[in-house]
């Protein structure tokens, strides 16, 4: 009897690594101090010192029951672009810069050819975040896992100069919310997804006239990394006052997270497209609008708070970073909370 007898094959795992290798090393930054492969992963902070106070900050997430799909249709080179997203979105949602990435892959059996195939979308991501992919685990589990399933989570670090802190205590009447657009339902909600449409290949790979895609391609979309579009701002010259990453909870849960007390969001739903997989996955689940607006983000991946005198130059910085911006509210004074009208 041996380790591979017991189902995990090391030398699939050394395998694994030299496969990957060829995507990390397209992520890499000057400060980097290590190669793939140690036992963990280094990074110099000389450059940021030139900060008052440097402040890191960080993200932790996966990528969730999404990855039922990914199995399904056999697609697994961009659910790895979500599993950054979902890190590198809540660090700059601080007003922080992604640095690094780690990430974490639990399997039944190690396919070296497929976790590559992971990792060049968890290196997309990095690519599209400017972090650099430092270090991760390939965990192979079997009987823990079934042979052709995964499990996929990540952890990001970032750096901001304390005074540039995005907390909301500067919010006050009359603020303006600006949306940006999602690519679709992102990386949340999927539980409830897999109950309203049937998971199979042939559903799956039905195309819909209204979605203009199959129904897979609609619901597999990568999740939109968002640190450019808010690093424009910043360099645009604007304060951000205020940042809600749209999550899991959708508009009542996580815009009430920007908040400081004493004031309230008002989001009017018609100012913006709600992209058409929204409403049929309403249609077809007999979901009620408060209820898909509780889950999803219903269009609108991040939204930010600024002055009213600063929105112009907002919606340009959003435009510049190739994202899509719409004016959706406002700020006023009141409990908080947020109104959706």
């Amino acid at each position: 009897m041996d380790y591979k007898n017991a189902g995990v094959d090391i030398e699939a795992g050394y395998k694994s690594v030299e496969l990957m290798k060829e995507h990390i090393k397209q992520t890499m930054r000057p400060e980097v101090l290590t190669n793939i492969g140690g036992f963990s992963g280094a990074f110099s902070m000389e450059k940021f010192k030139e900060m008052e106070k440097p402040t890191l900050v960080s993200g932790t997430d996966g990528v969730g029951t999404k990855l039922k799909l990914a199995f399904i249709l056999d697609k697994h080179d961009t659910v790895g672009i979500d599993c950054v997203a979902m890190c590198v979105n809540d660090i700059a949602c601080a007003g922080g810069e992604p640095l690094f990435f780690l990430d974490y892959i639990a399997c039944g059996k190690n396919v070296p050819e497929k976790i590559a195939t992971i990792v060049s979308g968890v290196a997309e991501g990095c690519k599209q975040s400017d972090a650099a992919l430092i270090g991760g685990e390939t965990a192979e589990m079997p009987g823990f896992y079934p042979e052709d399933e995964y499990d996929l989570a990540g952890f990001a670090v970032g750096v901001v100069d304390e005074k540039d802190l995005i907390t909301g205590k500067e919010l006050k009447d009359g603020d303006v919310l600006i949306g940006i657009a999602s690519s679709g339902v992102h990386s949340n909600g999927f539980s409830l997804v897999r109950k309203v449409f049937k998971m199979d290949k042939d559903t799956l790979d039905t195309y819909h006239e209204e979605l203009g895609t199959t129904l897979g391609e609609a619901l597999i979309a990568p999740t939109k990394i968002y640190v450019k579009a808010l690093r424009g701002i910043k360099e645009s010259g604007v304060k951000i006052k205020g940042c809600s990453h749209i999550t899991g909870g959708g508009f009542y849960e996580n815009i009430p997270r920007m908040l400081c007390d004493g004031v309230r969001a008002v989001v009017e739903k018609d100012s913006y497209p709600v992209p058409p997989i929204f409403r049929m996955l309403a249609r077809e689940g007999e979901i009620a609008e408060e209820m898909m607006y509780n889950t999803y983000n219903m269009g609108l991946g991040m939204i930010v708070a600024v002055d009213k005198d600063d929105v112009e130059k907002t919606v340009a910085a959003i435009k510049a970073a190739g994202e899509d911006a719409y004016v959706v509210g406002h700020i006023e004074a009141g409990e908080k909370g947020v109104t959706l009208c």
